[in-house]
């Protein structure tokens, strides 16, 4: 693991990606610290924070859209698919390399902090919650990125995925609000909550098998048809649950409280765990193609 640690972050700043992003995340934070704090003439720095996310959305597909995308596009992922480490190992060494690009950019944030302490005493123990839930949010934003780009081997797309994957994940509330929730009980309004569900899973239950043997048996098919199997039931039976469930899985929801000093422990390994699990996806990944 050390060495892909020491080979990757080599490797942003071989290449410009490294520059590019460190650059773009000073230019956006200093504008956002002036245009609120300093004009202002305030020392709480929330809102700063809370514009951070915006722009991490936007930032964090550039960071991590090489990461694994690079590696099948010239061929060297059968060389480290090979090599004496465990795909873990890959995986997790990768992760702390764009970990620690990462936190070199949310490091400005303590010198905006000094900044504003020049002019009266801040709460240290706010700006501590607040930089501390921007690390956690971002390597939760770089777990999903390399897990978006161990799906292909073109960059650009990658950066793609990534972006709407964290726009989606950054909207859940919204979408919760919008998506109706009881459109399952409004087409079987005679039924109730038991055999709508029943029913409801059946009909998936056949497509899914029709799905999983017109489009070769893949494991990928299983996959979302479960999971689709899964939240149709959930429509099915207890519609009304969905948009508080899509708020408590918001990663804005989860980030805001940070900004405003709340540190949450329920917030925190929320994070911690959206990162283990999408990493163990991309390891998942990874042994498929080893094997394929």
């Amino acid at each position: 693991m050390g060495a892909v640690f020491r080979r990757e972050t080599l490797a942003y700043f071989t290449s410009s990606i490294g520059y590019i992003f460190l650059a773009a995340f000073y230019g956006f934070s200093a504008f956002s610290f002036t245009s609120t704090s300093l004009r202002y003439n305030t020392t709480t720095m929330d809102a700063m924070f809370q514009q951070l996310m915006i722009v991490l959305i936007v930032l964090i597909p550039i960071l991590t859209m090489r990461t694994m995308s690079e590696e099948k596009k010239n061929k060297t992922d059968q060389c480290l698919l090979t090599a004496p480490v465990g795909l873990g190992g890959i995986v997790v060494g990768k992760f702390l390399a764009a970990m620690l690009i990462y936190a070199l950019g949310v490091a400005i944030t303590v010198v905006y902090a000094v900044v504003v302490s020049a002019f009266a005493a801040p709460d240290w123990n706010v700006i501590v919650g607040n930089i501390v839930g921007l690390l956690l949010l971002g390597a939760a934003f770089i777990a999903v990125g390399i897990f978006c780009s161990s799906l292909t081997e073109n960059q650009v797309v990658s950066a793609v995925i990534s972006f709407i994957a964290l726009i989606a994940l950054y909207m859940l509330t919204t979408i919760g609000d919008v998506i109706p929730s009881d459109f399952i009980e409004d087409l079987m309004p005679d039924l109730g909550p038991v055999w709508r569900t029943v029913i409801t899973e059946a009909v998936l239950a056949a497509v899914l098998a029709a799905c999983f043997f017109l489009f070769g048996k893949r494991a990928g098919v299983l996959i979302v048809g479960f999971i689709l199997m899964l939240v149709m039931g959930l429509f099915a039976a207890k519609g009304e649950l969905v948009p508080e469930i899509l708020s408590k899985l918001s990663f804005w929801e989860r980030y805001n409280g940070f900004t405003y000093g709340l540190f949450d422990l329920s917030n925190a390994l929320f994070f911690i765990s959206a990162v283990a699990v999408f990493l163990f996806l991309t390891v998942r990944v990874l042994e498929k193609r080893r094997w394929a």
